[in-house]
């Protein structure tokens, strides 16, 4: 992973999250170069790759192997949004790249890019491993996030393919069509094409223009400024996406590659070095030396630059030293990626957010302000508050930004730095307000104790010296005091706190010049080179460039190389280098931009005092993009970072801050910089990598400087920004803000910050509450009632309340009880009554959870009487409530106390809070409605409980409301239709909470709702749903849903007489089903698989394929013999409506050999009874008579049920029928008429009685009664009752 990258083979970088991998060749830039086998086809023409691939897998570190719950999870997330992709979409637009489609089984996403911009930009928080913490945010749930210990063991690592990547960015250079290349060989001038082709030096930059179809582009030399065309074969892009955009946006002139001279380490150094050679100074400001003379290095040594400043150990002379003559090895490197020279400067970038210390540590406190000591609680009230509100309203505009405030005292040079971000920031507006020649200049802010008093009315007369000598005196020290700051910062507080009485800047400007004047006559060489160089300054000011660098050049001469007073010589190089660049001086003093960047980069607490410097810090990156010399492109990037940020230009920073973290690589350079990251794209309105950022800085900085104050509420804002949760206030807090809540946490015990430690504690318990974790919020309450006890007695009480509260919440009465009681002794010699009443609502909720019913009653009566004497009505409303809540079991009571109670509220100004209050009151109402069959009334306040919850669209409280509907309407008062309402809109708010698991459920239900209208348009939006909730269960990898969804759209495609979909549909949720691996699932499937044809009236005879081919073996493989016996007797009465008898009498046959087995009395019955109608039908009369007797000897003894009695009769009729009519035995016949008969007198059929009489007459009567012998129908059931029957 990474954000740079060569083309179009190697690079240096690796695409790890924040790791940067060795050069080979430290002369190289750390983004290489591409090999030289490959620079012939860089511009082939090549296909457009549409797409890139980035996959990802989730991660233990402590394992170090995938970890397999939160990778199925992730993918599950996956699913999810394959069908919904808004968020994915939402958050690869904060990275810069384009969704094309999700991969969830692969884990990949499909990206794509439209321009350069995108590609580098995407590649850099590739680089950054932002990439990989913001799929944290999009593919984990709360439960991952309030996980402490998982989050810090987890990690996503983000792979793509370097070579598909690489080759996207080279075809959108060439798109654009306008890049900027490097030379490969020199390239001589064809004679016969003079002035017509460019000639080049090897490593020279080039800006190309490509000329479709041509060998030769357009070019134009950043060396020279010559244009020319270039042979295509003598170029290659530069690899750095950052690079191209630098150079197009920053253009101007640069060297050439310079190679190395020696073979040391290649790294920032400091302290004393050795001369490799002699060196005599050409000029005077360059120090001379033999070799092996030991110099003292005066700030650092910068690779790339060609010079450094120092000091001759023997003759202490201070001066420039060219790199090539010292050795390398002889000075001491600084650390890796040691982008910041001091403390200063990294604090500095810390001091961005510092001015909203304030007003941050206040939003805090805001934050985890309660009433709970004013408040009266709800019992069970919480569970309606633990959802977010309506996802469809508006987002809130968020966390107005600080106003600026008094800077901290160590970070007062930054402060005096950033007080000039008001003024303009571009040379448009510098020349607009500087058009006019008489400039009014502020009084001086203080008057005190000036440094310098200077009064321009006591004349300016060239002959009196007297007048001008006390400013000659002060500016000509020798060397540099602190008296000297004002005159060298960036926003001229020379002006006001030297001089005064002077109306106009040209009277001022007067005044200098002929104090120069007189410097000059007196030879006092450093107030000479000092008002010269005020002069310049103010010359800037006014937009006379030229005349400005009259003056800076004239006091650089006058110095003659002296180095006393660093900072002015600095501010002389500098400020002429910027001319020189900004009036594109080529001929002129290329070694002077050389030095000027060197005194620019090496001496650390440069105080910026030009605007226009900004030139010399982008010449000093192009030459360490010339060079390759990261150490020096991270220290141009600082120093721009720093200077646009003084000047106000915020726009302009996040590229340089970006490719600074790139190259600082780890902490704490890297904090500084992702503390200017955060800022800025919280700015940008970029929530996901505001987060980010601030998220991944914990993971990589253990110990980095403690996390600001601003930087948690940045994360607060940003985390409810990403999951679009929106909210009237800032009470709910996302889970995503735990991470860096507890780091916050953390750094206030280091700090010792107990007000702002326990504002943490309690918006942590927020969190927790919010989430339905009270066990976290206990932890945090915990902590909070410590530092509450430090903090006053005040903080200590509402600290113990919040802590009962979650205790009761996590259904610990007991330990509710223990803080409760003793607080409210503490409470009886105080005057705050409401305090008291808060108390024993309390304790009436705990004594409620422990069956104390009494006790609980005692104590709400308290409550309610503390709130009538205060007159807080809401207090009295809830007390009521919590009244009718404790007496539910007495109807007529908690009726009475309900009603009072929504008087009360009635009374009250309507709000949120309050009508959320009323709804669980109204739902305590119904629920006593309507277990006293009031139904009407009952569901009155139903409705009226949503009707409040949709005007607040509160989500929670009409999920709660919308379910006791549904239930009512389908079992207190069943109403299909209404069922099937509240069934959708219950679908739709599913929908919105973004639970897919619960809206797959739905779905299902209300296809069974549909299907029970048995309409054709009812049942093809029964299809719909089955089919929808299908898709879900798909989503989510839950199989046996799947399985099951799959079956139920083959009932209703059977129901709507489509055959073909109804057998793939029955073959898909079967082989769902055992991929599952689960057999009884299969099973289960098998069988009601054939149940769809068993019950319907088409096609029966295909229930035989399930049951037989399919659910039996299964059956008999699991060794579930009740299945199996039921698949036989479906199996035995199927045959039987199909008249294949003789298949029925094979599945009965079987059927009672296992009843036999199984040892159920009932089943035998059953099994043996089915058994004789088979017999019956085949004709087999005899057998068809011995199994019904066997199937009433299996009846119980004595008759227990007139069910019981029926059977008998009916079966003791049939066998009378076969007996006499089949067997023509009357004697036997009538035995059995005669049990008949005695079976239906004791039913008390009168009906049946004369039908069997007249049957008995009937026999008697007959030629069979005077012809048959007698029967033998007892001996037949002494011998079916010893096993006579063999099956």
């Amino acid at each position: 992973m990474g954000g740079c990258f060569c083309i179009p083979r190697e690079r240096s970088l690796s695409w790890g999250p924040g790791k940067e991998g060795p050069s080979k060749d430290p002369t190289i830039s750390s983004e290489c170069i591409s090999s030289s086998e490959s620079r012939g086809k860089c511009f082939l023409p090549q296909n457009m790759i549409p797409d890139l691939t980035l996959s990802f897998c989730v991660k233990s570190r402590s394992q170090r192997c995938v970890n397999g719950a939160l990778q199925e999870a992730a993918r599950r997330r996956l699913w999810a949004l394959e069908n919904d992709d808004q968020g994915a979409c939402a958050l690869f637009k904060d990275l810069s790249a384009r969704l094309v489609n999700i991969q969830s089984q692969r884990a990949q996403f499909l990206i794509t890019f439209k321009t350069m911009e995108e590609i580098w930009k995407f590649s850099t928080y590739l680089d950054l491993g932002y990439v990989s913490t913001c799929l944290e945010h999009l593919l984990f749930d709360h439960k991952y996030w309030l996980n402490c210990r998982l989050v810090e063991d987890t990690e996503i690592q983000v792979s793509v393919d370097d070579k598909r990547l690489e080759t996207m960015y080279l075809n959108l250079l060439i798109q654009e069509g306008h890049f900027v290349c490097r030379a490969t060989c020199s390239v001589a001038q064809p004679a016969e094409k003079e002035g017509e082709c460019l000639g080049l030096c090897k490593n020279e930059l080039i800006s190309v223009k490509i000329l479709e179809g041509e060998s030769e582009w357009e070019g134009v030399s950043l060396v020279t400024g010559q244009r020319g065309l270039v042979p295509v074969s003598a170029l290659e892009p530069l690899p750095v996406p950052f690079h191209q955009w630098f150079l197009k946006n920053y253009p101007g002139s640069c060297g050439l590659s310079r190679k190395r001279d020696w073979t040391g380490s290649y790294q920032i150094g400091r302290g004393r070095c050795k001369a490799s050679r002699d060196y005599e100074q050409e000029e005077k400001d360059e120090l001379s030396f033999h070799q092996g003379e030991s110099i003292e290095i005066i700030g650092f040594v910068i690779p790339g630059l060609q010079w450094f400043i120092g000091k001759s150990v023997s003759s202490g002379a201070v001066g420039f030293v060219p790199t090539r003559n010292i050795d390398p090895d002889s000075y001491s490197p600084m650390s890796k990626n040691s982008t910041f020279f001091s403390d200063e400067e990294r604090c500095s970038l810390w001091a961005l957010g510092s001015d909203r210390k304030a007003e941050c540590a206040s939003f805090l406190h805001t934050l985890a302000q309660t009433d709970i000591t004013s408040v009266y609680r709800l019992s069970g009230f919480e569970s309606i508050q633990n959802l977010p509100n309506d996802l469809s309203a508006t987002q809130p505009e968020g966390f107005k930004e600080a106003r600026p405030g008094p800077a901290r005292e160590e970070h007062q040079a930054v402060g005096s730095r950033w007080s000039s971000s008001s003024e303009d920031s571009s040379l448009e507006e510098e020349l607009l307000s500087a058009a006019s020649d008489s400039y009014h200049l502020p009084e001086p802010d203080d008057l005190d104790n000036p440094e310098l008093f200077m009064d321009l009315h006591t004349g300016q007369d060239e002959e009196e010296a007297e007048t001008f000598a006390p400013i000659l005196a002060f500016l000509d020290h020798e060397g540099y005091t602190d008296h000297f700051k004002s005159l060298y910062d960036f926003s001229f507080s020379f002006l006001t706190s030297s001089f005064y009485c002077f109306s106009e800047e040209d009277e001022l400007m007067a005044y200098l010049e002929t104090s120069r004047k007189w410097a000059k006559r007196s030879h006092m060489t450093w107030a000479h080179a000092r008002l010269c160089f005020l002069l310049g300054r103010l010359s800037v000011r006014k937009v006379k460039l030229s005349q400005a660098r009259v003056y800076f050049e004239e006091a650089i001469h006058v110095l003659q190389g002296a180095f006393e007073d660093l900072p002015l010589v600095a501010a002389l190089y500098i400020n002429l280098a910027a001319i020189y660049l900004r009036q594109r001086l080529r001929h002129k003093g290329p070694a002077l931009l050389e030095k000027a960047g060197t005194l620019l980069a090496c001496l650390p607490d440069h105080e910026s005092s030009a605007k226009n410097e900004l030139d010399v810090v982008a010449y000093l990156l192009r030459q360490g993009i010339v060079v390759g010399s990261s150490p020096l492109e991270a220290r141009a990037c600082f120093l721009a970072v720093r200077l646009l940020l003084s000047l106000g230009r915020h726009e302009e920073v996040l590229p340089f801050a970006e490719r600074l973290q790139l190259l600082s690589g780890h902490p704490p350079a890297s904090d500084a910089t992702t503390t200017i990251l955060s800022f800025l794209y919280d700015k940008k309105y970029l929530p996901y990598l505001a987060v980010a950022s601030v998220q991944h800085r914990g993971t990589q900085s253990a110990h980095g400087m403690p996390l600001p104050v601003w930087h948690v509420c940045l994360v607060l804002q940003n985390t409810t920004k990403l999951l679009g949760i929106p909210s009237s206030s800032w009470g709910e807090v996302s889970a995503l803000a735990c991470p860096t809540l507890r780091q916050a946490l953390a750094a206030c015990e280091e700090q010792t910050d107990w007000s702002t430690q326990r504002a943490l504690c309690l918006i942590l318990s927020k969190m927790y509450l919010h989430y339905r974790s009270p066990d976290g919020a206990i932890y945090y309450l915990s902590q909070a009632l410590v530092l509450g006890q430090l903090l006053g007695e005040q903080e200590a009480f509402e600290s113990s309340l919040c802590l009962a509260w979650a205790y009761l919440l996590a259904s610990q009465a007991k330990k509710a009880l223990e803080i409760l009681e003793p607080l409210l002794c503490s409470l009886k010699e105080t005057e705050s009554v409401t305090q008291r009443g808060v108390v024993h609502n309390l304790l009436g909720l705990a004594l409620q959870d422990e069956g104390q019913v009494s006790r609980a009653a005692r104590n709400y009566l308290q409550a309610l009487s503390r709130a009538q004497e205060t007159g807080d009505v809401h207090n009295q409303a809830v007390t009521m409530a919590n009244l009718g809540h404790l007496t539910l079991k007495s109807q007529q009571s908690a009726k009475d106390y309900l009603l009072q109670a929504i008087r009360l509220y009635s009374e009250l100004q309507a709000s949120k809070d309050t009508d959320m209050e009323l709804v669980q009151v109204l739902l305590w109402l119904a629920q006593v409605l309507v277990s006293g069959r009031q139904l009407i009334q009952g569901r009155l306040c139903y409705e009226m409980a949503l009707l409040f919850g949709l005007k607040h669209r509160h989500l929670k409280s009409q999920l709660q409301v919308t379910k006791s509907l549904c239930h009512f309407y389908c079992s207190v008062s069943p109403n299909p239709e209404a069922c099937i309402t509240y069934h959708e809109h219950w679908l739709a708010l599913a929908q919105q909470l973004r639970d897919r698991e619960m809206e797959g459920s739905l779905l299902e239900s209300l296809g069974q709702l549909y299907r029970n209208l048995n309409t054709a348009r009812s049942l093809r939006r029964s299809l719909t749903c089955i089919k929808e909730s299908l898709r879900i269960f798909i989503d989510l990898g839950e199989r046996d849903k799947t399985a099951e969804a799959w079956l139920g759209a083959g009932r209703l495609h059977y129901l709507l007489q489509e055959d073909e979909l109804l057998s793939l549909s029955t073959q898909a949720a079967i082989q769902a089903a055992l991929k599952s691996e689960k057999p009884s699932l299969a099973l289960k499937l098998y069988e009601e698989a054939g149940d769809v044809f068993f019950n319907g009236t088409r096609h029966r005879h295909r229930a035989v394929e399930y049951y037989r081919a399919g659910a039996v073996p299964l059956a008999r493989r699991m060794k579930a013999l009740r299945t199996e016996l039921r698949l036989f007797n479906k199996l035995t009465e199927l045959q039987i409506s199909l008249e294949g008898y003789e298949k029925a009498l094979e599945f009965a046959t079987l059927a009672a050999r296992l009843s036999m087995v199984t040892g159920d009395q009932k089943q035998k019955l059953v099994a043996f009874h089915r058994l004789a109608t088979v017999y019956y039908s085949l004709h087999m009369y005899e057998m068809a008579e011995d199994c019904y007797l066997k199937a009433l000897s299996l009846c119980p003894p004595w008759l227990q049920s007139p069910k019981e009695a029926l059977y008998y009769a009916k079966v003791y009729y049939r066998l009378g029928r076969l007996t006499f009519y089949q067997l023509k035995d009357a004697h036997d016949a009538t035995e059995y008429f005669l049990l008949a008969l005695a079976a239906a007198v004791l039913l008390d059929d009168e009906e049946l009685q004369d039908a069997i009489r007249s049957r008995l007459d009937n026999i008697c009567q007959s030629p069979l009664w005077h012809s048959s012998p007698s029967g033998c129908s007892s001996e037949r059931a002494r011998w079916l009752s010893s096993g006579g029957l063999a099956l």
